[in-house]
Parts: C-alpha cells; sequence; structure tokens
C-alpha cells in the first residue's frame, strides 16, 4: 500500500508527540520522587494527647530559680511541688497535681512509649553539633551531645517529623542551637531520653522533651517545645520555655509540565496536469483543371478515364485508379503517369494507323 504524504505527516506528528511525552516522562517521576523523600522515611509524629498544652510537666516537682518564663500550662504530679514560682511567669494554667495533671501524665506515658517503639532510621551516637539531618528517627544506644549547631531540614515539608532516642542522657553544650531550616516545625521534634536531660547555658534547644528521669535547662537556656519528665523533677534557671503550635502543613503540589505540540499543517503541492494538445495537420488538396492529351481526360484528385475511340470501335472504357498521392512528398505518383501517357500515346498512334490502313484498302 502506498503511503500518502498526509499519511506520512499524521505518523510524523504522532511519533513527535509520543518522543516530547518520552522525553517529559523522566522530569515528572524525578520531581514525584524528590517531593516525596523526605515523606517516606519512617517517621511519624509522637502522640502527646493532653500534655500538648504544657510546658512544663514533672513527676516530682518543679523548681525554679531566676526570672524564668513558661508559655502553657504547667503541672507536676504524683509529686505536686512547686518552688520559686514567684519569679516564675506562666502564660496558661497551673494545674498542680488535679485532674488534667493527672490525665496528661497518663498520655505522657504513653507519648513516650511511642517514641521509643519507632523504628530508627539513622544513627544519632555522638555529638550531633555542626550535622544538617533529614526527617527520620535517629537512635543512640549512649548518650546524645549537642555542641554548636545542629540544623534539621525538613525538605520543604511542613509535616516533617524528627524522632531521637537517647539509650541514656542528653546534654546540650553552652550557646549550643537547633536550626531548623526548609519547613521543619518545633511541633515534630521529639527527643526520648532514657535517662535525665541538661541543656546548656544559653543554649537555644528546639523540641519536645520526652525523658524518663529530670530536665534541667540552665541559665539563659530558651526552649521552642516542652520539658515533660515522666518520673523525676523539672528544674529552670531563669530559662523561658515556649509550647509550640504546628502551623497548618501546606500540601505539596508536584506539577506535572504540559507540552503542547503545534500541530503541523502538511501541504501537498498540487501540480495541475497541462492539457497536451496534438495537432493533427490537415492538408486541403486543392482540385487540379482536367488535362486533356488527345483523348484522353485526366483530373488530379479523381480516378482518370483513358479512353480510345477508332471509329466505332471505340466503345470500351478503361479506366485506371490512381494511386492515393501522399500529401507533401513532391512528384508523388510519377510513374503511374509517365505509363498513363504512354498507353495514351500508343492508343493515339494505333488509331491513327489503323485509318490509314484502311485508307489504303479502299484505294
Amino acid at each position: 500500500m502506498t503511503r500518502t504524504p498526509i499519511c506520512e505527516a499524521g505518523r510524523f506528528l504522532r511519533v513527535r508527540k509520543n518522543l516530547l511525552l518520552l522525553a517529559a516522562s523522566p522530569v515528572v517521576v524525578m520531581t514525584l520522587v524528590s517531593s516525596d523523600a523526605f515523606a517516606s522515611t519512617g517517621s511519624v509524629a509522637v502522640p502527646l494527647g493532653s500534655t500538648t498544652s504544657f510546658a512544663l510537666l514533672a513527676g516530682s516537682g518543679i523548681t525554679n530559680s531566676g526570672s524564668s518564663t513558661a508559655l502553657g500550662d504547667v503541672g507536676t504530679y504524683p509529686t505536686p511541688s512547686e518552688t520559686g514560682f514567684s519569679t516564675l511567669s506562666i502564660t496558661g494554667v497551673n494545674e498542680y497535681g488535679d485532674g488534667a495533671t493527672q490525665v496528661a501524665k497518663s498520655d505522657l506515658v504513653t507519648a513516650y512509649n511511642a517514641a521509643a517503639n519507632e523504628s530508627p532510621t539513622g544513627s544519632a551516637s555522638g555529638n550531633l553539633g555542626g550535622q544538617t539531618l533529614a526527617p527520620g528517627v535517629y537512635s543512640s544506644s549512649s548518650t546524645i551531645g549537642i555542641t554548636g549547631a545542629l540544623t534539621l531540614n525538613g525538605g520543604g515539608n511542613d509535616g516533617a517529623v524528627f524522632v531521637f532516642q537517647a539509650g541514656s542522657s542528653l546534654t546540650t553544650a553552652s550557646s549550643s542551637a537547633i536550626v531548623l531550616t526548609n519547613g521543619a516545625q518545633a511541633c515534630n521534634v521529639f527527643w526520648q531520653v532514657t535517662s535525665s536531660v541538661t541543656l546548656g547555658t544559653n543554649s537555644s534547644f528546639v523540641g519536645t522533651v520526652l525523658a524518663l528521669t529530670s530536665i534541667t535547662a540552665d541559665t539563659g537556656a530558651s526552649v521552642e517545645g516542652r520539658l515533660l519528665a515522666r518520673n523525676g523533677d523539672v528544674t529552670l534557671q531563669a530559662a523561658n520555655v515556649t509550647a509550640p503550635s504546628c502551623a497548618a502543613a501546606t500540601p505539596t503540589t508536584v506539577t506535572t509540565p504540559t507540552t503542547t505540540v503545534s500541530p503541523t499543517t502538511v501541504t501537498t503541492p498540487t501540480t495541475a496536469a497541462t492539457p497536451t494538445t496534438v495537432t493533427t495537420p490537415t492538408t486541403t488538396v486543392s482540385p487540379t483543371s482536367p488535362t486533356t492529351v488527345g483523348s484522353l481526360a485526366t483530373q488530379v484528385g479523381s480516378p482518370p478515364v483513358v479512353s480510345s475511340v477508332a471509329g466505332s470501335a471505340a466503345s470500351s472504357t478503361n479506366r485506371v485508379v490512381v494511386p492515393s498521392v501522399k500529401t507533401g512528398e513532391m512528384w508523388s505518383g510519377w510513374m503511374w503517369w509517365a505509363g498513363a501517357i504512354s498507353i495514351g500515346v500508343a492508343g493515339v498512334f494505333l488509331t491513327f494507323s489503323r485509318r490509314q490502313g484502311m485508307s489504303t484498302t479502299r484505294r
């Protein structure tokens, strides 16, 4: 089957479209992977329950020295001991050891166990200072320390979760800091500590601390998070603690690039067929005046008639058909004419001879 130019053009457009879609497809896949890379780390936000509203929660009392602030609720149970609260500014409710505190302590146990049971995706052993970490669950079989700055990169995901599991204590050095970037939020950072926690002087700390024993925030320490001690006490030395709240997570929109293929118009040149005129030459033969030779009358274009007349004997007429003359050929049929003239002369000669013989006989 012969393919017309239009069919070939359509086939070309389909191939071109497929190639464009095939060339764009790796970009789409890469975009999807990069947008979900941080969300697929296995880390899950720890369920805090009613402890969410607390800035300070202890099991054996809360002690404050110096001018400190607590932006959130405060409570301690089963030991409702509170010391130095005259210089502690509380923005929230001091629950002491009432029912709300008791419920919160129960939820603290649940949260602690949930954080401890998450599956690790990375190591947190030694000093985390100077590192940049993606969302995930980081575990250490012993202590965790922070000297310098630890950067937590949310990867553009507002819901990115960071969970740290310490097999022993957590200690931050003086003037150390935790820096949140690229969507990471303090409400999604959790520190599960099997022993005690010490936050160094003028350190800047981020996240909710779930400690099995005690927590101490030294002078000038600032915490964007919660200090929740399951069994021990919480001690503040002119420190500031702010219970965080999560900003509404911004959904990640993956935009697939759309390639618009402009239709290609294939114009098939149309050749107008030039009619071929075949001219047949027409030859007009002018009639030739009759020529008489003796008693012979010949007319060009008509079969000549040669008559032999000898007295009364001239009763028979011989008709000789002149062959057709080819137009344009000079002296065409001359042999026939020569023969005809010869016959005519012979006839005249015979007639004359017969008449002469008859005259002689009569004499």
